[in-house]
């Protein structure tokens, strides 16, 4: 696509989010994986399916308490305590010593005249940890392409994995032009804390305004995201410049808000250029962007999504895809805004509705797909 450097940049077409989509799976390679400290890569996409080795390689005590044999306390009772012949005290985590296969609590364990006796039975492995009971080491434990939860590393931590390999693509966010511009950074902060927590190295301007000649540029970046610039304005240029440095693949996308959102490259490095309106800069991140993300990170999870009912009417324009702004009230869905979403509103929301192009709505009580604010 191209333009006249002497005109301002127009659009003439809107192409179709699921246009969008699929140049984006044609266009964008996963980033080179790398490998990182297990505590580092918490929220990173897994390169590789993970294998733990069985684990425990022996029975481990799971209580403080006594090492036993079972069969040997059968008949105890608080009336006939049993003797506990050559037992030993053990801590929770160590290995039982042979001939034991359970752990006695200390509150059925007495002392006796300088004799250890047991007043209640206890069952074989009770209060033990088997051999191979946290992973039997045959298969993985979790599959590449999902990303990592805090409660998986600290299992694997556990299990003494020390390192992972994960895909962490670094992101360039840049604003479009130098000058004061409290939506902007407000678009900027936003779009940069959702995409860090999905899994994204992001890297932000904090030295003052750069051209977009170098954010464009900007070798060491896996994609580079551009927000503002992307209308007809008289100093919009977002488009145009990629055009000039890159490749223009889009320029107008059948979204609202949204509708002047851009895509290239730069060489194979993709480019997202997002609308400098705050609400139009939201859903295009998350229509597209975290789409582009999922790409470059090579995840395959769906995203969190819950059936809900709509609480009244929603109505939507044919032909253009609609990110909805809902507000959850008594387990229903109560659409708050179409179009343009004001800042009242966005303060209001706790989830969002994707419409599809092809409807032009939905009616009261009818089920629809909930994505849930972070």
């Amino acid at each position: 696509m191209d333009f006249d450097q002497d005109s301002p940049q127009r659009i003439t077409r809107l192409t179709p989010v699921a246009d969008v989509l699929a140049r984006i799976d044609a266009l964008v390679k996963p980033v080179v994986p790398r490998k990182d400290a297990i505590a580092a890569v918490v929220g990173r996409v897994l390169a590789d399916d993970v294998r733990i080795a069985r684990h425990p390689r022996v029975p481990l005590a799971l209580r403080d308490g006594w090492a036993v044999s079972a069969e040997a306390t059968a008949d105890a009772s608080a009336y006939a305590p049993v003797p506990l012949t050559g037992a030993a005290r053990i801590d929770v985590g160590q290995p039982l010593p042979t001939g034991a296969d359970a752990v006695a609590p200390p509150d059925v364990v007495v002392h006796r005249h300088g004799e250890v006796e047991i007043v209640a039975p206890v069952t074989s492995g009770e209060g033990v940890l088997p051999a191979g009971g946290d992973g039997d080491g045959h298969g993985p434990v979790l599959r590449a392409g999902g990303r990592l939860t805090a409660m998986q590393a600290a299992a694997l931590a556990a299990a003494g994995v020390t390192n992972m390999s994960v895909r962490v693509p670094i992101v360039r966010i840049a604003r479009s032009r130098a000058g004061a511009d409290a939506v902007l950074d407000a678009a900027i902060d936003l779009v940069a804390r959702e995409w860090t927590a999905a899994g994204a190295d992001v890297r932000r301007d904090h030295a003052g305004p750069v051209s977009l000649d170098d954010a464009l540029g900007d070798d060491a970046a896996d994609a580079v995201l551009i927000i503002g610039g992307t209308g007809s304005g008289r100093d919009d240029a977002s488009a145009a410049t990629l055009a000039r440095l890159g490749r223009l693949e889009v320029h107008g996308v059948a979204l609202t808000p949204g509708e002047s959102a851009g895509f290239g490259l730069v060489g194979s490095r993709p480019v997202l250029l997002l609308p400098g309106r705050l609400d139009a800069a939201l859903a295009v991140s998350r229509v597209i962007g975290r789409h582009l993300l999922a790409r470059l990170s090579n995840c395959n999870e769906p995203e969190p999504a819950e059936r809900v009912r709509l609480n009244r009417k929603l109505a939507s324009p044919l032909g253009l895809a609609e990110l909805v702004p809902v507000r959850l009230k008594d387990g229903c869905a109560e659409p708050i805004a179409s179009g343009y979403v004001s800042l009242s509103a966005l303060m209001a929301t706790n989830g969002w509705i994707l419409v599809p192009p092809d409807s032009e709505g939905y009616a009261p009580g009818a089920e629809v797909m909930l994505n849930r604010s972070p």
